[in-house]
């Protein structure tokens, strides 16, 4: 089955602005539905295609680009012979799946969109593309779309449901409530997508109606590449990369869900491993969130990259991770599916809401503070837990998994700072209302904000 996705809304864009004046490449982690997506579009949208995958390709094919990309009347006449089919022009496109296993030919866009006689998609998994570009030119013709794991309304569409997200953004829009059995239904709906996640192996098998233990097992089985690429990088990082990766569960389940080094070893320095954290961020199997020192439009200028917190890039993968750690396969599944969270599994809120704001364009920054109320006789720390701008404002976020509506951080935020804050959220698992000013949403409206 292949689902439907917004990022052909995004091809389709491309291929009428560019009109041959540029390849787009689509970057993502492995098994988003990349190739998927480029392909479906190929047959779709134009007369014809080929697909180049460079995970199998021939050596007759590799070598067509080392030897003849600089006569390029040679080098289509080869690959037509090569692949048993000719293009016409302008009514085609070319393929350059997995790129990155063979840089060469992500070079040759340069002479290839110059010449002008077809299109050009390339996919590549960023978890490795990072190695494969140090002695080559990249294009300036080559322009890229990030591809994220099947957000909540993509999890639907694959269900059939094409009416509850709109539902969905008017409550939000006029900042009415669902009513109670309508948010309950839909509270179960995004409960199973949490469980499930949004890599469309694992949503194919859930929409086939196989049990939540075949699920897991698709999704070990992607836990499992990553660590297989990971090591890869790593035969010059000392394993660093995939350290980080495996105790993110870990990392999160700590209160403040801070990233802390000792957690990999006594002697680990942020210094010594701020290259594989950045890796891990840039390769979208993880979401970096950073604190700033200071909530200003300019958010970037007051990162403390020290100090951070690294979500997993998709939170089904994190129920899956959890699970390997503890083998308690139905009672996890089950505690997300019923509401039955106990206190160490709220992370899992918190990391949706991060997926999710990150799958919107949303960098991921928080805020600690310090601030000393009334009657207290010393200061203490605070933590706004996203900080985003809308408006040219501030907009703070609050995540609570369960109904609890507490905001001293909130207050105490207004309090302290003297600048313009646009709306306030917490993010929880209750309808939409308002309150005390703050707009408290239930977690399936994160992408609305």
């Amino acid at each position: 089955m292949n689902f439907e996705r917004k990022i052909y809304n995004q091809l389709l864009d491309w291929k009428e602005k560019s009109n041959g004046k540029s390849a787009i490449l689509i970057e993502g982690a492995r098994r988003v539905g990349k190739s998927t997506v480029a392909e479906e579009f190929a047959k779709n949208e134009y007369d014809d295609y080929i697909l180049l995958d460079f995970s199998k390709e021939t050596k007759d094919v590799r070598k067509n680009f080392e030897d003849n990309i600089g006569d390029l009347d040679t080098f289509f006449r080869n690959l037509f012979i090569l692949k048993g089919k000719e293009l016409h022009k302008r009514k085609s496109v070319i393929i350059l799946d997995e790129v990155q296993l063979f840089p060469i030919a992500r070079q040759a866009i340069k002479p290839l969109v110059a010449d002008g006689r077809y299109d050009y998609i390339e996919t590549g998994s960023l978890i490795s593309i990072k190695k494969n570009v140090k002695n080559i030119l990249i294009p300036s013709e080559e322009e890229r779309l990030k591809m994220y794991p099947m957000d909540f309304e993509e999890f639907l569409w694959a269900k059939g449901n094409t009416i509850t997200m709109t539902a969905i953004r008017e409550s939000f829009e006029k900042r009415r409530p669902l009513g109670d059995a309508v948010h309950r239904k839909i509270m179960q709906m995004f409960r199973e997508y949490i469980a499930v996640g949004g890599m469309p192996q694992a949503v194919q098998t859930y929409i086939n109606g196989e049990s939540y233990s075949s699920i897991d097992r698709v999704k070990q089985g992607i836990l499992a590449l990553y660590e297989e690429d990971l090591k890869k990088y790593d035969v010059e990082e000392k394993e660093k990369a995939s350290l980080i990766f495996k105790t993110i569960p870990k990392q999160l389940s700590d209160h403040e869900m801070h990233f802390t080094f000792s957690e990999i070893n006594t002697n680990a320095r942020y210094i010594n491993y701020v290259e594989s954290v950045e890796f891990v961020s840039e390769s979208m199997i993880g979401n970096l969130c950073v604190n700033v020192t200071a909530p200003d439009l300019l958010m970037d200028l007051y990162a403390d990259r020290s100090n951070f917190k690294l979500y997993m890039g998709d939170t089904g993968l994190l129920v899956s991770q959890m699970i390997r750690e503890g083998d308690e396969t139905e009672a996890i599944y089950k505690a997300l599916i019923y509401d039955k969270l106990s206190s160490n599994l709220g992370m899992v809120f918190e990391n949706v809401v991060a997926q999710m704001l990150n799958a919107s364009g949303k960098p991921l920054y928080f805020h600690e503070y310090k601030y000393q109320p009334e009657n207290a006789t010393k200061e203490k720390k605070y933590e706004i837990d996203f900080l985003t701008v809308k408006n040219k404002k501030i907009c703070p976020i609050e995540v609570k998994s369960s109904g609890y509506s507490s905001h001293k951080s909130f207050d105490y935020f207004i309090k302290k700072y003297p600048i313009k804050v646009e709306d306030r959220y917490i993010i929880y698992t209750k309808d939409l209302k308002l309150e005390d000013c703050i707009t408290y949403i239930p977690a399936y409206m994160t992408m609305c904000i």
